[in-house]
């Protein structure tokens, strides 16, 4: 179940990602959406060569269509880097939820990010509505602020507590620091690069699926980067 609504979410986001990146390839777009959800099925294969035998099958491919699909030379090569960089971008960070599930307290762990990173952006918002005066990146994002950064870390923090004393025991008061403040910052990158994308390619949102707050990128760009973070936190260190 899960596995099959992430596949959904990475379908449409690559094609949002295509959409904003390389309009013109309408028939790459699907083909890229369709690719891009098959690859969150790959950690059901049981081994990481396969996951990594399926991204290879998929450079080659998406290398060869574009080859013998060229719009024009002068731009195939950043055509093809964007292509590929959706691929990892997307699916394969996203992937990394699937790995995660996979993990003892795989179901804990999930809620733990969606805590991490909603009382993150919640905390981001009104501290920095309320105390924001320093701008923290503001060649990529002009309205976020170095308050509203350390006011969405402190509402990590009360995400990941939240977490330990009602449904995730197990999580030790360490842990509970580490991924907060650890992950809730990678959230925040993720959230400035999907900003920086977005302004690279002269738009305001990824899509207009949700209307008042964009597309399911815009929604999923802090859940990117600590997908990955989080299943190797949990991988290496966490004790259980």
């Amino acid at each position: 179940m899960l596995a099959c609504f992430l596949a959904l979410l990475s379908a449409i986001a690559t094609a949002e990602f295509y959409a904003m990146a390389l309009p013109e390839r309408k028939m790459e777009q699907w083909q890229a959406a369709l690719a891009g959800a098959a690859l969150i099925f790959a950690p059901f294969a049981g081994r990481e060569r396969v996951i990594l035998s399926v991204i290879g099958l998929l450079f080659i491919i998406f290398s060869l269509l574009f080859l013998f699909r060229i719009r024009a030379v002068e731009t195939a090569a950043q055509e093809v880097a964007f292509a590929l960089l959706a691929f990892i971008y997307i699916p394969f960070l996203l992937m990394h939820l699937v790995l995660l599930r996979q993990t003892p307290f795989g179901v804990q762990w999930l809620f733990v990010i969606m805590l991490i990173v909603m009382t993150n952006d919640s905390a981001a918002y009104y501290t920095g509505t309320t105390f924001g005066k320093r701008r923290l990146y503001p060649l990529v994002s002009p309205k976020k602020s170095v308050e509203g950064a350390i006011g969405g870390l402190l509402g990590s923090l009360g995400g990941t507590m939240i977490a330990k004393f009602t449904f995730f025991p197990q999580l030790t008061f360490t842990d509970a620091i580490i991924t907060a403040l650890f992950i809730g910052m990678v959230g925040q990158i993720g959230d400035l690069f999907e900003s920086l994308l977005k302004r690279s390619f002269g738009v305001k949102d990824s899509g207009r699926l949700i209307p008042g707050h964009g597309g399911v990128l815009d929604r999923m760009d802090s859940i990117l980067f600590a997908a990955p973070v989080t299943y190797y936190y949990v991988l290496f260190f966490f004790k259980g």
